[in-house]
């Protein structure tokens, strides 16, 4: 009897607790830290890490490096100027490398432990990106834009760049396709690998010529190694002809010296990337795909023998996508993480028997470290708690100890909402998983409006961790749903390979039943219903727009309404050659899938968002759309960040993106009124 009382007892106070804390703000995204760039001491002993902090009424953001024991203690700041990020540890372990932009362009500096000071090393001019430490100390290999013919010749290339920039003559000239690329012409410009000799001095680029090298890639991930011995580069570099057209990437080696470069995967016509030398020096992992043409294929792990040439794939039995991924010090395993079900747990997979082991489950890790006892050091969240540091057993569970506690001064005053998984039976009898967010306050007697988001990609998937925005709308008194429909990743490939020619049947046909499943909760207001989405999830609300009316609102962001307009105008055409099946003139999909077909089945009030400088999903197909929209005489804003691609800007656009979201919901649905005032805060008016 004691036993209950003192339950209901706990119950009853962690009820009040709750129900103190006030709903999550806009503002309080800006208050959420994030841990990351993790490594271990090579005695396993330290921990570094970069941790940043944002501030929303200057409109900036810092970051810095930080030391602590491996168990979490004698935590240690290594820089205080906030402009420090991604360190690496010597070989002896006395000393750090890190990027800092102290000196006004991103530069590389040395920290000594013993002594407290740091010295800076690089200084190019046109500041450095992506470096990497060669395992001797003495080198550091970075990229940066330069005109091949100038090569590393920093002031030459800084001084053309600025004649470019600022001569009477404004205007881009091209000879082929690609010439422009997220959010930047290239204008001459290719990225290459410059070598920098700590000792001598010296500048050298080692992938000359009018190639990208590292291509880029979306989501990110390797795109050079050092050797162990120093002596070599592996870098992923496409030197096809049509590289707007083709995904085919290929691992090449170089002396770091520079040289003749010789290309060890051109047997493989697709894409192959993500180079990491075993540390015996015998193998190179890299991440290899199957299918020319398709980005979304499945990412398999591989392994190079650098002796006899042969290539062996590992993951062949693992049916979702290899993400990160590090060798084990004796080179016989390689810890990875993979997608899985709204996760991204953390595997190992036996070099011998292939043999993959899940070795830390239901978590959806962003970074991770190993030391040589067994001691995983891994970064992740969830829905209800943001980033944080934590240390595992492997093999042992219950031993997860959190190691940072950024937020917890936001954890104890602000209602950070968990999510809940509901499974729903979509197209072709497949489920498909949801995740949900109940409002601040919620009362299970209570109906609330309800906002669906439709993720981007399309291959890609919602997980289990912390988003603004699952916050955010939860906080102004709305259920928020996150489904993973077909095309997502983390179901198996064919899973994510099923919306491929199949932009609006199955994955619509997976939202709708959702919607069915959803309208039926006993908390959700069926009445008042939206929905909402980025990149393809704003394809998804234009294709809504044409054929449903069971929204009361819709708000699309850099999305696509016409799809032969889209492909005239996009750069990366090999994703809708592929998706697509072919181009407009030879592949009845752009019309058949197109939102524009459908315009006289339009009714339903859209917010409309984009980017001026959005050359993945141009900006004119928002504009498209919202003609359409005011012609039709519905309800719509638009909203055009001048500065932005794909991505707004965190910091400065924002905080107007997720107000102008809460002035459109709460017009339609009824939720909280938005904190501001979006007209002030275009006009630079509205105080934070």
């Amino acid at each position: 009897m004691k036993k209950l009382l003192l339950l209901a007892i706990m119950m009853m106070t962690m009820a009040t607790a709750v129900a103190q804390k006030r709903a999550f703000t806009i503002a309080d995204l800006y208050r959420v830290r994030s841990v990351y760039g993790v490594t271990l001491s090579p005695d396993g002993k330290t921990i570094a890490y970069t941790a940043n902090k944002s501030d929303l009424k200057a409109s900036k953001s810092s970051s810095d490096i930080y030391v602590m024991d491996a168990d979490g203690k004698n935590v240690k700041a290594v820089t205080t100027d906030g402009k420090s990020s991604g360190a690496t540890w010597s070989k002896d372990g006395k000393s750090l490398f890190f990027s800092s932009s102290l000196s006004g362009q991103q530069q590389i500096y040395r920290y000594d432990s013993d002594k407290g000071t740091a010295e800076k090393l690089t200084d190019f001019e046109l500041g450095v990106s992506d470096a990497v430490v060669s395992p001797d100390g003495n080198l550091i290999a970075f990229t940066a834009n330069v005109y091949p013919a100038l090569g590393a010749d920093g002031k030459a290339n800084a001084a053309a760049i600025k004649k470019r920039s600022e001569g009477p003559m404004q205007a881009h000239i091209a000879d082929k396709l690609l010439y422009r690329h997220w959010t930047e012409y290239s204008d001459g410009l290719c990225q290459h690998i410059i070598v920098f000799d700590i000792s001598k001095k010296t500048y050298t680029d080692v992938t000359p010529g009018n190639f990208v090298s590292p291509i880029f890639m979306a989501g990110g991930g390797v795109g050079f190694n050092f050797s162990p011995d120093s002596k070599e580069i592996c870098y992923v570099s496409n030197h096809t002809e049509h590289q707007e057209a083709n995904t085919n990437a290929d691992l090449w080696l170089v002396p770091v010296t520079g040289g003749e470069a010789r290309n060890i995967t051109a047997d493989n016509e697709a894409w192959d990337g993500s180079p990491i030398y075993s540390p015996d020096g015998k193998y190179i992992a890299y991440r290899t795909q199957t299918v020319p043409g398709y980005e979304s294929d499945r990412f398999r792990l591989a392994l190079y023998d650098r002796q006899t040439g042969q290539k062996t794939v590992l993951t062949e039995n693992f049916d979702n996508w290899v993400d990160d991924y590090k060798w084990t010090a004796d080179s016989r395993s390689i810890f990875f993480l993979g997608e899985e079900t709204g996760y991204q747990p953390l595997f190992k997979v036996d070099l011998r028997s292939k043999k993959i082991t899940k070795l830390i489950a239901d978590r959806a890790i962003s970074a991770f470290d190993i030391d040589n006892k067994g001691n995983a050091f891994f970064t992740y969240s969830t829905t209800g708690k943001p980033s944080a540091l934590y240390r595992e057993r492997i093999g042992k569970s219950q031993t997860e100890q959190q190691l940072t506690f950024l937020n917890k001064e936001l954890e104890d005053e602000v209602d950070i909402r968990p999510s809940e998984t509901m499974w729903v039976t979509g197209a072709d009898g497949d489920r498909v998983e949801v995740f949900i967010v109940k409002p601040h306050g919620f009362d299970a007697s209570k109906k609330y409006p309800l906002v669906i988001n439709i993720h981007g990609g399309p291959q890609m998937q919602w997980m289990n961790s912390f988003r603004g925005d699952w916050q955010v709308y939860p906080g102004a008194g709305y259920v928020v749903a996150y489904p993973n429909p077909h095309g997502s990743t983390g179901y198996g490939q064919k899973f994510t390979r099923d919306i491929s020619g199949n932009w609006g049947s199955k994955p619509y046909e997976d939202v709708m039943k959702v919607t069915d499943a959803l309208a039926q909760l006993s908390y959700v207001d069926s009445t008042r219903m939206g929905a909402m989405g980025w990149s393809y999830g704003g394809y998804f609300m234009n294709w809504l727009q044409g054929h449903t009316k069971r929204f009361k609102c819709l708000a699309s962001m850099m999305g696509l309404f016409d799809l032969r307009s889209m492909w005239g105008a996009t750069e990366e055409l090999w994703f809708p050659n592929f998706d697509l099946q072919g181009q407009p003139w030879n592949s009845d999909l752009y019309k058949k899938f197109s939102p524009s077909e459908y315009v006289g089945n339009f009714a339903t009030p859209t917010l409309v968002i984009t980017g001026e400088k959005d050359y993945r999903v141009p900006y004119t197909q928002s504009l498209q759309y919202f003609n359409t929209l005011q012609t039709l005489g519905i309800p719509s804003r638009l909203i055009v960040f001048k500065n932005d691609g794909h991505w707004p800007s965190n910091l400065k656009s924002m905080p107007l993106y997720y107000n102008a979201h809460l002035e459109w919901f709460h017009k339609y649905l009824g939720g909280d009124p938005a904190p501001w005032d979006s007209e002030k805060m275009v006009e630079n008016q509205q105080e934070y």
